[in-house]
């Protein structure tokens, strides 16, 4: 007959009746609360940690968010005075534009007076010399025609000089008025620079 062995590692006796099973019984102690602690502890941990990068995710937003408005604040602002610079520049332009148009006009203006005057004179003194051509030869004697001669020479020459004169006079007024209206547009924009800077 074969031996059969238990579990204890002995031979075991055939007739004999197996021994009962020991059972271990297990009671939940101390052992169990300690547990459920350390896993309320990582637990509070846990949403600490989840609180903080919370906080610190808002937070960033809030800065970011700042910056982002700051710089949008800074770049309307920018635009708007890029505008307003290049709107003045425009207006004045536009004002020098103006100035050189009416310094033009005044030129014109002045340099047609000045022809109307030029054909005047010039329409004056044919007239004279005509008259003075007829006195010469009605002249009855030498002595006669050099005095009409001398005559006609000192009031061409005083006519000469006063007109001269009247035209200097005329051309630096004229001068004057056409360059007016430019050394308006000068003066603003020496006013500008001195307000830029």
């Amino acid at each position: 007959m074969s031996a059969t062995v238990n579990a204890t590692g002995n031979k075991a006796d055939p007739a004999a009746k197996p021994a009962p099973a020991k059972t271990v019984k297990t009671t939940r102690t101390a052992a169990k609360p300690a547990a459920a602690e350390k896993g309320t502890t990582k637990m509070t941990d846990t949403a600490k940690v989840t609180e903080t990068v919370k906080k610190a995710a808002t937070e960033a937003t809030n800065q970011a968010q700042a910056v982002f408005a700051d710089l949008n604040d800074r770049a309307k602002a920018a635009v708007e005075k890029s505008q307003k610079i290049a709107e003045d520049l425009a207006d004045f332009q536009k004002g020098n534009l103006e100035a050189f148009v009416a310094s033009a006009k005044v030129a014109a203006q002045g340099l047609e007076t000045l022809g109307q005057d030029a054909a005047e004179v010039g329409r004056k003194n044919f007239e004279s010399a005509q008259a003075a051509l007829k006195s010469f030869a009605a002249a009855k004697s030498p002595t006669d025609f050099f005095k009409l001669q001398s005559d006609y020479a000192k009031s061409a020459f005083d006519s000469f000089v006063a007109q001269t004169s009247k035209n200097t006079e005329a051309s630096l007024k004229l001068a004057g008025d056409v360059f007016q209206p430019l050394s308006n547009r000068i003066a603003v924009a020496a006013e500008k620079f001195k307000t830029a800077a």
